[in-house]
């Protein structure tokens, strides 16, 4: 019997959530499940990649703007035609990820007798306030009561996990870790390195992330401030990079001004492929305040791409028995200038400890092992609600 499974999120705008979602959909085992996806809005630059043989529902499509807005009427369309969706397609489980996804999927899939899998990307009491900046306490209990009602809970990391069942006052033994797998053999395949001089004239640095809070960039901006003014003569200038846009991107821009020469600071603005500019840099450099399982440490480790990295959220959990990040602390401009100053100064440990983060991500991120858990957990939700 081949089950349909309905993977839910906002858009495909291309943040690391979407990014996974994607890789989802291509891997699921077609001779077990016929995948459909559902978006808020048909946006992104990842829609265009999903494959031909997967339906694309969106609420876009039958979204009406109310002629008096009343708290919660939105939500309340989005439900209702879910829940229509449901029917009209007879899907047998859903499969939600991010907070929106999964409080209209709960009350939906609860009036239809669905069984969801929910996934928890990020610790919800740091990120919730971020993502939900209004009726933060309702939406948490919303949450609270979709996350009770799934047939599985997983987290992608550890401190995501603990954070979800604090929050939520969830038993801990109702959330499974299933760390953020990469399709290295499809990444490479993506990207080509360039041929650099031994003696490059410059450090290139890469930052890829939405300019939001959260993200670190003034951090990263004050740390660079910092470290040219320490900066040894005989090392070559530092460039950095940054891939993302958000509404701080303006504010950056102008601190980035502090910045002199012979160093550099470069706006990208959003790139449809990272992979070339991650394979490219001497290093991946992620200043954020708190993380779930960073898609882009994990893409640059399978590249084979040093990272220097904040100690935040899940982030720490990408290293265990051997080194394989150059750390600075959160929130610490001069901790990261530091961490900088450090990778430049020592590239023989640069190269052991990529070494250790490319075997990390084969034996514990590999996307086939991943997907095989996932279909595990989709296959005994149907059962389940066979029974």
């Amino acid at each position: 019997m081949i089950h349909r499974v309905l993977f839910m999120i906002s858009s495909m705008r291309g943040g690391g959530s979407e990014r996974q979602t994607l890789m989802l959909l291509k891997h699921l085992d077609r001779s077990q499940f016929s995948p459909h996806l559902y978006v808020m809005e048909r946006a992104g630059d990842l829609l265009c990649q999903v494959p031909a043989d997967i339906p694309i529902h969106s609420f876009e499509d039958v979204r009406k703007e109310p002629m008096v807005y009343l708290p919660g009427g939105m939500m309340r369309q989005q439900i209702r035609h879910l829940q229509e969706l449901l029917s009209n397609e007879s899907i047998d489980v859903i499969y939600d990820r991010t907070f929106h996804m999964t409080m209209i999927a709960g009350p939906a899939s609860r009036q239809r007798k669905i069984p969801r899998i929910s996934t928890i990307v990020s610790p919800p009491e740091l990120a919730l306030p971020l993502v939900e900046k209004r009726f933060v306490r309702m939406k948490r209990h919303r949450l609270a009561k979709a996350y009770k009602a799934s047939r599985q809970i997983i987290a992608v990391s550890k401190i995501a996990a603990d954070s979800a069942a604090t929050f939520y006052q969830l038993p801990s033994s109702s959330i499974t870790v299933l760390p953020n797998p990469v399709d290295t053999n499809a990444l490479r395949q993506s990207v080509k390195k360039e041929q650099r001089p031994e003696t490059a004239s410059r450090l290139n640095l890469v930052c890829v992330g939405r300019m939001t809070e959260e993200k670190g960039h003034r951090d990263l901006i004050n740390a660079m401030v910092m470290a040219q003014a320490n900066w040894p003569k005989a090392n070559p200038a530092i460039h950095l990079q940054l891939i993302g846009d958000g509404p701080l991107r303006a504010e950056l821009e102008l601190k980035a001004r502090k910045v002199r020469e012979p160093h550099s600071m470069e706006f990208s603005g959003t790139l449809s492929n990272v992979g070339p500019s991650i394979i490219n840099a001497d290093a991946l450099i992620l200043p954020s305040l708190f993380e779930g399982m960073p898609n882009v440490v994990l893409e640059a480790m399978a590249l084979e791409t040093p990272v220097i990295a904040t100690r935040a959220g899940g982030t720490i959990e990408l290293e265990r028995e051997e080194p394989t990040i150059q750390w600075a602390e959160p929130q610490n401009p001069n901790s990261l200038a530091e961490a900088i100053l450090s990778f430049a100064s020592d590239p023989k440990s640069a190269v052991r400890r990529t070494q250790a983060a490319t075997r990390l991500i084969t034996e514990h991120h590999n996307i086939e092992t991943t997907c095989h858990h996932l279909e595990q957990y989709l296959t005994a939700a149907c059962v389940h609600e066979s029974n």
